[in-house]
C-alpha cells in the first residue's frame, strides 16, 4: 500500500520545479557570454579582393579574404552563386586569409559571407556582393533528341560547340548535366568522342517515364578561358515499350508491347554478302516514301545487284539506310528465304501497320544473321549494344567505381579548379 501522502506529493513537485526554475535561471544568464550577441558589422576587419560597386571581377582570377590586422580571425567563409553554386576555399589555420580553390563562375553575382572572431571572442559578419565578368568564350550545350514522347530505347544526347579531352574538364561536365527519371532509374553517360555524349539508363527507360535533362554548365569554367553557356531544360515522354525481335534464321518478326505479343510477321532480311546486322537498333524516324537506289550502298549500276526502288512505309534504323519497309516484290521470299540487301521487308499492310504502330526510341533487335553487330555509335542509336559494365568506362565520372555507385550528391558544385 502506498503510505505517502497527496501533500507530500505535491511538495515533492513543488521542490522539483523550483529546482527546474533554478536551472532556467542558470541558462538564462548565458547572455552575458560572447557567442549569444548578436554578430558585430566586421566590414573594418577583413578585406576581400573583389571589386565593389559596378566593377567587375575577372573569373581567371582566385578570390582572397584577408584579416586587415591580429584584432579578428576569420572563422568561415561561404560564396555562393545565383545558380546556387559554391564556390571552394581554403581557411589559413591562423585565420588571417581565406582563398578560393576553384576559379569563379563567369557572368553571374556572388553573394559571399564572411565570419570572424574578435578577441574576446564576439562573432562579427561581413556580407558583400559583386559580379563576375562575362565570358567571352562559351561552350554551347545542345540537348537531344527534341521534346517529345519516345520509345523504351531513346538515348539522351549532347553535343558541345568544342572538343573537350582533359578528363577533369569532363568530370565537370557530366557533374552539371542530369537526368531525372520518374521513376527513377539508374544510368550513366557515355562520351562517344570529343565532343558528344550520350546517357541511356542500365536497362530501357520504364514505360510511362518522365524524363527531365538539366544543364548546370551556365557560366562554369570548363578549360583556359572557355565557360559553359546557358541551356534550356529538356522534358521527355517515354510511350509504351515497343520492341520487334527479328529472327534472320526464322524470318518472323515479332512484335511486343509491355512484354506482350501483339503481332507475328513473316519478313525477309538481308541475303548473303548484304547480311542484316544482328543487335539492339533504336528507331530513328519514319518516311512515307523513299527512293533506293544500290548506288546509295556501293553497288555499281547495271549490275546484277543493282537497284532501283520506291519504297513506302520505311521505318528508319541506320543513318547508312537500313530500314523496315514494304516490299511487295519478295512476299513469295517472306517468311522463307533472305533475299534483301540488308533491310528487312514486308508486305506492303504488314509494313503499314509496323509503320503506325512503332515510333522514334522504339526497340528493334535482329538475332540469329550472318552479318556484323551493329555498331555503338556513329550509325545510328547502337547504344544498347555496349554491356553496362563497359557503358560506364565512358564516363568520366563513373569509370573505375562500382556498378551503382553514381556521382556523389551535393548542393555544393564547385566550378572546375
Amino acid at each position: 500500500m502506498n503510505d505517502i501522502s497527496p501533500v507530500r506529493n505535491v511538495t515533492g513537485c513543488t521542490v522539483l520545479l523550483l529546482s527546474l526554475g533554478a536551472g532556467i535561471a542558470a541558462c538564462s544568464g548565458s547572455e552575458s557570454h560572447p557567442l549569444a550577441a548578436r554578430p558585430y558589422d566586421a566590414a573594418r576587419q577583413v578585406a576581400l579582393s573583389a571589386p565593389s560597386g559596378s566593377t567587375k571581377a575577372d573569373p581567371e582570377k582566385p578570390l582572397e579574404v584577408t584579416a586587415k590586422s591580429g584584432d579578428a580571425r576569420i572563422t568561415d567563409v561561404t560564396a555562393v552563386d545565383t545558380a546556387g553554386r559554391y564556390l571552394a576555399g581554403v581557411l589559413a589555420a591562423d585565420g588571417s586569409r581565406w582563398r578560393s580553390t576553384g576559379p569563379l563562375a563567369a557572368g553571374t553575382r556572388y553573394t559571399v559571407r564572411v565570419a570572424t572572431e574578435d578577441a574576446a571572442g564576439a562573432p562579427g559578419l561581413r556580407t558583400q556582393t559583386f559580379e563576375t565578368a562575362a565570358a567571352t568564350n562559351r561552350l554551347k550545350v545542345t540537348l537531344g533528341p527534341k521534346a517529345g514522347t519516345y520509345g523504351v530505347g531513346q538515348p539522351v544526347t549532347v553535343e558541345l560547340s568544342a572538343p573537350v579531352k582533359d578528363k577533369a574538364a569532363r568530370s565537370a561536365i557530366e557533374r552539371a548535366l542530369t537526368v531525372r527519371s520518374t521513376p527513377a532509374v539508374e544510368g550513366a553517360w557515355h562520351w562517344v568522342d570529343d565532343k558528344q555524349l550520350h546517357y541511356r539508363p542500365k536497362e530501357y527507360w520504364p514505360a510511362g517515364a518522365t524524363v527531365v535533362v538539366q544543364s548546370n554548365l551556365d557560366g562554369v569554367k570548363v578549360g583556359k578561358k572557355l565557360y559553359g553557356g546557358a541551356t534550356k531544360p529538356l522534358t521527355l515522354t517515354i510511350g509504351d515499350r515497343i520492341e520487334a525481335i527479328t529472327d534472320a534464321a526464322t524470318h518472323q518478326m515479332t512484335v511486343l508491347r509491355n512484354g506482350k505479343v501483339i503481332n507475328t510477321i513473316p519478313v525477309t532480311t538481308g541475303k548473303p554478302g548484304f547480311s542484316t546486322r544482328n543487335g539492339v537498333k533504336v528507331v530513328l524516324g519514319k518516311e512515307y516514301y523513299v527512293r533506293m537506289r544500290g548506288t546509295s550502298i556501293g553497288i555499281p549500276e547495271g549490275t546484277s545487284d543493282s537497284y532501283d526502288l520506291d519504297v513506302y512505309y520505311a521505318t528508319r534504323l541506320t543513318w547508312s539506310g537500313e530500314y523496315v519497309h514494304a516490299a511487295p516484290w519478295s512476299v513469295g521470299s517472306q517468311g522463307y528465304a533472305n533475299v534483301s540487301h540488308g533491310c528487312t521487308g514486308m508486305s506492303s499492310a504488314n509494313a503499314q501497320w509496323f509503320f503506325n504502330t512503332v515510333r522514334e526510341g522504339d526497340i528493334v533487335k535482329v538475332v540469329n544473321s550472318l552479318g556484323h553487330t551493329m555498331e555503338t555509335f556513329g550509325n545510328g542509336f547502337g547504344d544498347w549494344n555496349l554491356p553496362w559494365d563497359k557503358w560506364r568506362v565512358g564516363s568520366a565520372v563513373l569509370n573505375g567505381t562500382r556498378d551503382g555507385a553514381g556521382p556523389a550528391v551535393t548542393a555544393r558544385l564547385a566550378p572546375l579548379v
